[in-house]
């Protein structure tokens, strides 16, 4: 449609075209339903939080003594049991990468261990030939000195 045909459309049209559909009310009506119930759901959960734990601090407070050592307890033992479990799983997949790699496999990080066992070798070959050029002046050293020596 032009624009000067939109300009002379009666009131009621433009409210009829802008009005939603069918579909988009019965979105906009469960969504608000769905939105009602879970706030009401929420109040009453804190409602009922509220009152049990009215209740429960006298018992808290008289069994505080017993409830706190065997919480910190009980808090050491499931991490001890989630450590070790952390720890083991490490150590599967430690050595379930190794057997991979040893296979030949290729596992991932495999061409960086590669790389860095190259530049290691390659750093260990370079100290062994300066330890022979060292070892060479120290064993040449001592026969230019006896030679400049005689010459004094």
């Amino acid at each position: 449609m032009s624009q000067a045909h939109q300009d002379r459309q009666p009131i009621t049209q433009k409210l009829y075209d802008s009005t939603p559909n069918s579909r988009q009310a019965v979105k906009f009506l469960t969504a608000s339903t769905i939105g009602t119930v879970l706030l009401v759901l929420s109040g009453l959960t804190l409602t009922g939080t509220v009152i049990s734990l009215i209740v429960a601090t006298p018992v808290l407070v008289l069994f505080s003594p017993i409830l706190v050592p065997a919480a910190i307890t009980v808090f050491l033992i499931a991490t001890g049991f989630v450590f070790s479990g952390g720890c083991g799983v490490a150590a599967i997949s430690a050595l379930s990468w190794i057997y991979q790699y040893v296979t030949g496999k290729h596992p991932p990080g495999a061409d960086q261990l590669d790389h860095a066992r190259m530049r290691i070798a390659h750093a260990a070959w370079e100290v062994k030939e300066k330890a022979k050029e060292n070892l060479q002046m120290v064993i040449r050293f001592p026969k230019q000195l006896q030679s400049h020596q005689k010459d004094i």
